[in-house]
């Protein structure tokens, strides 16, 4: 009975580490889009200092490209907008893998404590 227990508590164990990398996968995306939610929403000062008799230039591989103010406001515009809807998607996922992740700590804490009593040990006395 024991062993059978323990490797559950084993398999448990491995689906929780798996949450804990995912998490931090996530997290790190986040933090990412966030970096590009500053850098974007300072380029968007910028543009909004300039006036139609200002040169505005787009970075295309190696060359700059002429580009008009307004399309180069709209591109920023939008590219803000997708970012802050991938940050609430992230902010979603996360506090879904939290719930997955105390669930999962409950689970271990009572398949430990079953454990300890399997092997004849009170619980919570290891």
């Amino acid at each position: 009975m024991a062993d059978a227990i323990q490797k559950k508590l084993q398999f448990e164990v491995e689906k929780y580490q798996q949450i804990q990398k995912d998490v931090s996968k996530s997290m790190t995306a986040r933090q990412k889009l966030e970096t590009q939610l500053t850098e974007n929403n300072i380029v968007k000062e910028e543009l909004d200092l300039l006036d139609s008799q200002n040169t505005v230039y787009k970075l295309i591989g190696p060359v700059l490209v002429k580009q008009d103010l307004d399309e180069a406001k709209a591109t920023v515009g939008k590219r803000l907008e997708y970012i802050n809807g991938e940050i609430k998607r992230y902010e979603t996922l996360l506090k879904e893998m939290e719930r997955k992740s105390e669930q999962h700590r409950e689970v271990l804490a009572s398949l430990q404590q079953e454990y300890q009593r399997a092997q004849g040990h009170p619980a919570g006395k290891a």
